[in-house]
């Protein structure tokens, strides 16, 4: 029995359900054997989940800060209260200013928005997070409306980013995008407004089908704690476009 797994955490899993799937997929000897994940994905990222085994749960601490690296594709124009595309769109959705945006020197922009990040930072974590105030965690406080991304109290981390680079900039199609998001928050268990959110998302495609919409494909390699939901909202920050997360691969770990 190996004492440290690598699972394939698909979309639309929690980590718990990832690790429940390969327990009824492979060997039974894991049935009753204590599992651990290190290094939490949100349900609409995927990737590389590092579950530790038995006795070796209990060296959990050595292997929390360690490296991850990711692929992130971030879509331009707009803005939710998760920084992703499972959360409501904001009141102020500015993908209107993409009209007068300079989509010809984006690629640079990405760039030197990229270089900048470069190094050891703080960052907050965002306010749809597991991270707790008082024992009561951010996303929890944010639903109850006690909490927001101005909020002065979200707490901060300091990260470094070792490597970031631009793998590609494309469009999308309006009919296209809308499956894509459908499809993955339908994938989607448990209790996240999906109801409300999917009516939100469907109420802005009514006649949005035919548009184009961009997205810009980033590689990141950066420590443990650094969150690709925030990279995307601060680049939309920057730009005066709005930015979120359409989807999140999490390559490995170092």
């Amino acid at each position: 029995m190996e004492k440290v797994l690598k699972l394939y955490k698909k979309m639309g899993e929690t980590p718990l359900e990832c690790i429940e799937r390969f327990r009824g997929e492979n060997n039974k000897d894991y049935t009753d054997i204590k599992m651990s994940y290190v290094g939490r994905l949100d349900p609409m990222a995927e990737g590389e989940l590092l579950v530790l085994v038995g006795e070796e749960c209990k060296n959990r601490e050595k292997y929390l800060g360690l490296d991850k690296e990711y692929e992130v594709d971030i879509l331009f124009g707009f803005e939710t209260d998760t920084y992703d595309v499972l959360g409501l769109l904001n009141k102020n959705l500015v993908v209107g200013l993409l009209s007068d945006y300079d989509v010809a020197g984006h690629g640079d922009r990405v760039r030197e928005f990229l270089e900048g990040i470069m190094g050891r930072q703080i960052q907050k974590y965002p306010p749809f997070s597991s991270k707790t105030i008082g024992g009561k965690a951010l996303f929890e406080l944010s639903r109850e409306g006690k909490l927001n991304a101005e909020s002065e109290n979200i707490p901060e981390k300091e990260i470094v980013i070792y490597e970031a680079e631009l793998l590609k900039n494309y469009w999308i199609k309006g009919r296209d995008l809308k499956d894509d998001i459908f499809k993955r928050i339908l994938l989607v268990r448990g209790d996240f407004r999906q109801e409300e959110i999917l009516e939100k998302w469907n109420g802005f495609f009514e006649g949005r089908l035919d548009e184009q919409f961009l997205v810009s494909k980033i590689r990141v390699r950066c420590s443990s704690g650094t969150y690709m939901r925030s990279i995307a909202h601060n680049m939309g920050k920057k730009f005066d476009i709005g930015a979120i997360a359409l989807r999140i691969k999490r390559n490995c770990y170092f």
